[in-house]
């Protein structure tokens, strides 16, 4: 995987995710970062990352509404929710917006590369 963008509007979180990440063995590609929805699908826009990893709840614009608006411009990048709130509702709204996969916190470096897989 060469380019994934971490999307949280916790620049700790974003931190902690790069390096789980790189832990999980996916530090060889260009890991970025957006602060939220509207400043990823910027990002998306000009330079399509392999693999979008997204909070759930941010300001401006939240991962389900970024999900959508990719999904409804015919963007079909690979993506996942890495959030605190992981209910089977949740999971079920993601999933059917287009969404790959839905990882809780906390989180492990297995569970990145189990479910990321490549």
């Amino acid at each position: 995987m060469k380019n994934v963008l971490i999307v949280d509007d916790s620049k700790a979180m974003r931190m902690i995710v790069s390096r789980t990440l790189r832990q999980a063995g996916y530090g060889d590609g260009n890991l970025r970062e957006a602060a939220d929805g509207a400043e990823a699908l910027v990002a998306i826009q000009a330079d399509k990352p392999d693999l979008v990893l997204s909070d759930w709840n941010m300001p401006e614009m939240n991962g389900i509404e970024l999900l959508r608006a990719l999904r409804a411009e015919g963007n079909d990048v690979r993506f996942g929710f890495v959030t605190s709130e992981s209910t089977t509702e949740m999971r079920e709204v993601a999933i059917s917006a287009g969404a790959e996969f839905l990882i809780g916190k906390p989180f492990t470096a297995e569970d990145f590369a189990d479910i990321i897989g490549d």
